[in-house]
C-alpha cells in the first residue's frame, strides 16, 4: 500500500468538485500546441474522475507571466488540444479565482471538465500566498495533484491546496512516486540517476539529495554545462547558469563517501562490465568543438 492516497481511495464522488492540478505547460507555435505529451499524460486521471461523475476543475500554469495576465500565455490557447486528447469538450473560465471562476464552476454538470485560467496570472501562486490559496480552495471539495513535473515547486496550486482540501495523488503522480520508491526507497544496487533539463536553479536541492542516495549521478541537458563550467571548463555560448557555479562546486564537496566524486563519474560499485560514465578529466580533454 502506498503511503499516500490515490484515486483508488476516492469513492462516491459524483457531483463533487475536484480541483486537479495538471501540467499543461506545453510548447505552442503559431497559436497551436506542437507537442501534446503532457496533456496525454494527465488524460487518464481527468477521464477517470469525469466518468465517476465528478466535476473536474483543472488548474495549471503556462509560461512565466510573473503574476500578471499576458495574452499569449493564456490557457485558452491550450483548450483545443485538450479537447482533442480527451475526446470531449472542455469548458474554460477567464480566471482561476473570483467571480469568473465561481460562475463557471457553479454552471458545471456532473462529469464536466473545466479548465481555469493560468494560475500564474496571480502573484500569489508562486508565493504560495495563503489568501490566494484560500480563494482557489473555494472552487473545490477535493484536491488531486497530478502535476509531478511541477510538484517540486511549493506553489499555491501544487502545495498550498493540500492544506485546505482532502488531497490525493492522480495516476501520473502515483506512477512517478511508486517508481521513485523502487529506485530510492530500498533499491537493488547499483543505482544510477540520470537528470536532465535546462536549469540547475530549479533542481539543485533535488540533486543534492539524490547524490546521497545513488551510486552515480549523471547530469544531462543544458544544466550539465553549469557543472562543466564549475569545474573550470569554458562552455562558450552554451546555455549555462554561471551564477550557480559556486553552488555546483559546493554540492560535490557535500557528497557522501560512496557518492561519485563528480556528477560525471561512475563509481566502483558499478558492474565491471558496465560502460563508465565520462569523468570530468575526460570532459576536460575533449576538443572544444565537442563541448558546443
Amino acid at each position: 500500500m502506498p503511503a499516500f492516497k490515490t484515486l483508488d481511495d476516492l469513492t462516491d464522488i459524483a457531483g463533487k468538485r475536484v480541483l486537479v492540478r495538471v501540467d499543461l505547460n506545453v510548447p505552442v507555435s503559431g497559436g497551436k500546441v506542437t507537442d501534446a505529451t503532457r496533456i496525454e499524460r494527465v488524460a487518464p486521471t481527468i477521464l477517470e474522475l469525469s466518468k465517476k461523475g465528478a466535476k473536474v476543475i483543472l488548474l495549471a500554469h503556462f509560461g512565466r507571466p510573473k503574476g500578471e495576465p499576458v495574452a499569449d500565455m493564456s490557457l485558452s490557447l491550450i483548450v483545443p488540444a485538450v479537447n482533442e486528447v480527451l475526446g470531449q469538450k472542455v469548458l474554460f473560465a477567464a480566471d482561476c479565482i473570483g467571480p469568473d471562476a465561481a460562475e463557471a464552476v457553479d454552471a458545471m454538470k456532473n462529469g464536466d471538465i473545466l479548465l481555469l485560467e493560468n494560475t500564474r496570472f496571480h502573484k500569489g501562486e508562486e508565493k504560495n500566498d495563503a489568501t490566494f490559496t484560500e480563494e482557489l480552495a473555494k472552487n473545490g471539495d477535493i484536491f488531486v495533484n497530478d502535476a509531478f513535473s511541477a510538484a517540486h515547486r511549493a506553489h499555491a496550486s501544487t502545495e498550498g491546496l493540500a492544506h485546505h482540501l482532502p488531497a490525493y495523488a492522480g495516476r501520473t503522480m502515483q506512477e512517478e512516486l511508486e517508481a521513485l520508491e523502487k529506485g530510492l526507497g530500498n533499491p537493488a544496487r547499483p543505482v544510477v540517476a540520470i537528470v536532465g533539463g535546462a536549469k540547475v536553479s530549479t533542481k539543485i536541492d533535488l540533486l543534492q539529495n539524490l547524490v546521497k542516495k545513488v551510486d552515480a549521478l549523471v547530469i544531462g541537458g543544458g544544466m550539465a554545462n553549469t557543472f562543466v563550467a564549475a569545474n573550470g571548463i569554458n562552455v562558450g555560448k552554451s546555455l549555462c547558469e554561471h551564477d550557480l557555479a559556486d553552488t555546483a562546486r559546493a554540492s560535490w564537496r557535500k557528497r557522501k563517501p560512496r557518492a561519485a566524486p563528480s556528477c560525471f563519474r561512475s563509481t566502483a560499485s558499478l558492474p565491471a562490465n558496465s560502460r563508465p560514465v565520462p569523468t570530468m578529466r575526460r570532459w576536460r580533454s575533449m576538443p572544444s568543438r565537442q563541448m558546443r
